[in-house]
């Protein structure tokens, strides 16, 4: 029975990833009820969404019981493996050159894939909407926001799960499955399609192509906050379907949703995927590949050959 349970290198990875769920789930659930209980109003409105867009209350609210429980989940499971907790994706001597990289190609990604909707005529800009003092506020209280939502989704299916499923089924095996995980997590937003589901699991696999030549998040954490903050703030954009308050410029798109995005945004445009493959191969050509992708503290090594 013990080996149902214990493997080579200890508890077998499926027990622990079942372990980490059911910590994240009761982790949650706390926080959850202790905002409730302290902030009711930002929470009201993260579920009841106005249609003068999400405040950055009610994100703030979302984000810190995905980070907190997320974290909190990560170190419990740390300790049981007595491993760092910086093991799961988070060590990286070149960890800010690769945040700032994944910033850049976030912001120039979303412009490039904007700019073809714009050209193609199912994209337009309507004009400025903030001025003044407003700019810098929103953009600086935006882009702390969505610094918290790539910190938080990406520890969350690119942390502890991606690093222990790899273990236990191969590294791209792991990615596609929880990529596949992280699309089907989009559902839940109000305006969301199947087109944009399907971006969302894509764009998954490519951040974990970033970790497996990089060997951390940082990247993928940079590009995913840039990529949010250029996308709600900055073009005014849907982001897989919600809107937010407070962004710089006004835009609408035009024409079918397949190729505009619609309600969805950008994401729900299948021009998308043609910059996503371009994505990939700016990390191909600018990250550095390491010559393996170390999960952990131990002598567990996966080899990547992409």
């Amino acid at each position: 029975m013990m080996r149902v349970f214990r493997g080579p290198n200890g508890i077998r990875a499926g027990w622990r990833v079942a372990i980490f769920v059911a910590l994240l789930l009761a982790f949650g659930a706390v926080i959850f009820l202790a905002l409730w209980l302290l902030f009711p109003g930002p929470l009201y409105a993260l579920a009841h969404p106005s249609a003068s867009g999400q405040p950055i209350s009610a994100l703030a609210m979302n984000e810190a019981i995905v980070i907190i429980s997320t974290v909190l989940a990560t170190f419990t499971m740390s300790r049981i493996e007595r491993r760092s907790v910086w093991s799961y994706g988070l060590r990286d001597r070149h960890g800010a050159a690769h945040f700032g990289a994944g910033a850049l190609w976030g912001f120039v990604a979303l412009s490039i894939l904007l700019g073809g909707l714009g050209v193609s005529g199912f994209f337009a800009v309507d004009g400025r909407v903030l001025h003044g003092l407003a700019v810098a506020r929103y953009a600086l209280e935006w882009g702390v926001a969505f610094l918290a939502v790539g910190a938080g989704e990406e520890l969350l299916f690119r942390g502890y799960l991606q690093s222990t499923l790899a273990e236990g089924i191969g590294f791209w095996p792991a990615a596609v499955l929880l990529s596949t995980l992280f699309g089907a997590g989009h559902l839940g937003n109000g305006g969301e399609r199947l087109l944009g589901v399907v971006s969302a699991g894509s764009v998954g696999l490519v951040f974990c192509y970033a970790l497996s030549r990089s060997g951390s998040l940082w990247w993928p954490i940079g590009f995913h906050a840039a990529w949010d903050w250029a996308q709600s703030y900055f073009y005014g954009t849907p982001d897989s379907g919600t809107v937010i308050a407070g962004h710089l410029l006004a835009s609408h798109p035009s024409g079918p949703p397949l190729w505009s995005g619609g309600t969805v945004g950008p994401e729900g445009s299948i021009l998308i995927l043609p910059t996503l493959l371009l994505v990939a191969v700016v990390i191909r050509a600018t990250v550095r590949r390491r010559a393996s992708y170390e999960s952990s503290d131990t002598n567990v090594t996966m080899r990547t050959t992409v």
